[in-house]
């Protein structure tokens, strides 16, 4: 007041204000879960459309990749089984025409290694993609979903991408990760964290990775899918569908990937981003690249949010639906090929 007098708010005024207050502190948590997960596109909805004979043929080669590489516990404390799965992926990749890479390093007293193979582009400065999936199982379990169905879903796209050898846009790095299971997970020993950095040495341009992670276990029923607080109240709750996870850091590579693949795709899909802390957002592959400064994401059956035998005795090939398994590696295949030609 001019006179220096004070007229202390009405009632109105002062609840007036308070309102305000409210609906900013409410708005704003609200408005950041939106902008984490709002993704471009639309997901493919309604019947799936029949497999054809060559997704048909598909289905049956990665139904015998991962009883190959699964059909027992094979990890640092069942070193002859991950011998043996790393052997086996080492052939089926010389088979399909490539020379395999080797990043041997010590891990819980015994020699183990990441294994690699190249698409070449066709220019020696073409940007690089990495596309990775570990092999080795958690603890007792065979690991038939968690991760055999992401490993051999990589081998089918080192199958569909080799005829871009020597002519592709991208330099399209293929990775089989070793020690992605604890008690490696996040140390120094986790086999991505051991390349993503060596790759960070090298001053390779990279324009982002992909970690294909636990991809084959569906399920139509109401309330099959579950969450992390507060991610429930916007997505579905059937587990019909493939997800693609990132922390906010790697926010625009999510959108980028989400919406090529929605053009491809005849599979439903769901995306988006949180941050780290929230439970499962950052337990994959996905993470080493993080830390070194590269945009990555995880697509996933979302795992123990929704397949009830995660890191049990029971993750057999049995449980593994290998027609919706066929389906997302035949797509993931399509909207890599547009980005490498």
């Amino acid at each position: 007041m001019a006179d220096g007098s004070y007229e202390e708010p009405s009632l109105r005024l002062r609840l007036a204000i308070l309102a305000g207050v409210l609906l900013v502190l409410i708005g704003l948590p609200v408005s950041a879960v939106l902008w984490m997960t709002a993704v471009p596109g639309r997901s493919w909805s309604g019947p799936l459309p029949p497999l054809g004979p060559g997704e048909k043929a598909l289905a049956g080669r990665l139904r015998g990749d991962v009883l190959a590489i699964a059909s027992e516990p094979h990890n640092v404390a069942h070193p002859r089984a991950l011998e043996r799965s790393a052997r086996y992926l080492e052939g089926r990749l010389a088979a399909l025409g490539y020379p395999v890479a080797a990043q041997r390093f010590q891990a819980g007293g015994i020699e183990v290694r990441n294994l690699e193979a190249v698409v070449e582009p066709a220019r020696a400065d073409s940007p690089t993609l990495v596309i990775g999936a570990h092999y080795d199982s958690a603890g007792g379990a065979p690991g038939a979903n968690d991760n055999a169905t992401g490993a051999a879903a990589l081998i089918e796209l080192a199958r569909g991408l080799a005829p871009l050898r020597g002519r592709s846009r991208l330099r399209l790095r293929l990775l089989w990760f070793v020690n992605e299971e604890p008690p490696f997970f996040q140390t120094e020993t986790m086999g991505s964290l051991v390349y993503a950095r060596a790759m960070k040495r090298s001053g390779e341009r990279v324009e982002g990775m992909i970690a294909l992670e636990t991809l084959g276990f569906y399920s139509d029923a109401p309330g099959s899918q579950h969450y992390p607080p507060p991610l429930g109240a916007l997505y579905p709750d059937r587990g019909d569908f493939v997800a693609f996870v990132g922390t906010t850091s790697s926010r625009a590579w999510v959108r980028h990937v989400v919406r090529d693949f929605r053009t491809v795709a005849r599979f439903p899909s769901e995306g988006g981003t949180a941050p780290a802390f929230l439970q499962g957002i950052d337990w994959s592959d996905h993470w080493s690249f993080g830390k070194t400064g590269v945009p990555a994401l995880m697509v996933t059956d979302t795992a123990p949010f929704r397949y009830p035998f995660y890191h049990t005795s029971a993750d057999t090939p049995d449980k593994v639906d290998f027609d919706r398994l066929a389906r997302v590696a035949a797509d993931l295949e399509r909207m890599v090929r547009g980005w490498a030609t």
